[in-house]
């Protein structure tokens, strides 16, 4: 079988999602070997330091120093001439925010999902709600702050005229609720805005919407089957999502039909509203009376075993291979 097309596969990087995207990274890497296509590996956290042995980067801890500053130094390694397509299996800050995506930009190379704009205003979730705002999607109640403009009996006050406990503190700019604290009551306050603060100089805080957890994927412009989630926690948090066996997954969801095209639709309106591209995830709430609520949009979803994109692919009769093949063909259209 003649080989397809090289591919240049980004994964691991500098942000605390770093295990999840050399996860995803391997599920994907070994995918496009099945599908024949000839794949570079590439960790921009490494530098210079490539290429690396691809079975021990798979099974061990890192081999040598990562740090932002080898972005550049890695990127420029790359020939544009010798890629098709750059595959990004990166997720959180530098990956997922716009900053690989830029230099993709600069050295010409083509790359899968959303392009530099929509990539940073969905990583960054208080553009994300004005966004939100503006197109008419519908998302919990919400106010935000910087480092050392509000004491932390100034944000209680917000809260408690505002919306009330139970109250969601998180950072900007994290994915995999890195960061994020439910605040049940003024107690856990503090405590919730030094944990975010430790991974973003601003904070979002938002109203507890008490229901159900869902998801819809958003391929081609079209919005797959809604996906529920049931973590055995009760908090969809990071263990619940990278651990095997500490979430249920439903799809499609056991909701009436016609709060699932409705949320459907919300979802290729919240895609729109931040011009997301070829594919993403919008993760929502939904209340015991079945109203919808949009958090956040995921651009580069994860692509692991137990991610839910390919779950909801798969409800579809779309293979992990067929999808992977798809985001490539997409991207280079």
């Amino acid at each position: 079988m003649a080989k397809k097309l090289k591919v240049l596969l980004l994964l691991g990087g500098t942000s605390p999602e770093r295990e999840v995207s050399k996860s995803t990274g391997k599920s994907i890497y070994q995918t496009l070997i099945n599908l024949n296509y000839e794949v570079v590996l590439l960790d921009p956290a490494y530098g210079i330091n490539q290429p690396f042995d691809v079975e021990d980067f798979f099974s061990e801890e890192d081999f040598t120093e990562i740090s932002n500053e080898n972005y550049l130094d890695a990127i420029n390694l790359i020939s544009p001439s010798e890629i098709n397509v750059a595959f990004l299996a990166l997720h959180g800050k530098y990956g997922e925010d716009g900053t690989i995506q830029s230099l993709l930009e600069l050295k010409g190379i083509k790359y899968t999902g959303s392009k530099v704009l929509s990539s940073a205003l969905a990583m960054d979730k208080i553009m994300s709600k004005i966004l939100f705002d503006e197109y008419k999607v519908p998302t919990p109640e919400y106010f935000h702050f910087k480092k050392d403009e509000l004491t932390t009996d100034d944000v209680n006050q917000k809260i408690e005229k505002t919306f009330l406990y139970p109250a969601v503190v998180k950072p900007n700019d994290q994915g995999s609720t890195v960061g994020l604290t439910i605040c049940k009551s003024q107690e856990q306050l503090h405590e919730a805005i030094r944990l975010a603060f430790e991974y973003s100089d601003r904070i979002l805080v938002e109203k507890y919407i008490p229901g159900r957890e869902l998801t819809v994927a958003v391929l081609d412009d079209s919005a797959l089957p809604v996906l529920e989630i049931r973590p055995k926690h009760g908090l969809y948090d990071y263990e619940c999502k990278y651990t095997s066996g500490m979430s249920e997954y439903i799809v499609p969801a056991e909701i009436p039909i016609d709060v699932s095209e409705k949320m459907r639709e919300t979802a290729v309106l919240a895609c729109k509203s931040l011009r997301c591209e070829v594919y993403a995830r919008v993760d929502f709430r939904l209340s015991p009376d079945n109203k919808i609520y949009a958090l956040e949009v995921n651009t580069l979803p994860g692509m692991t075993s137990l991610s839910l994109v390919p779950k909801m692919a798969k409800a579809v009769d779309i293979s992990f291979e067929q999808l992977v093949d798809k985001i490539i063909s997409l991207s280079l259209r």
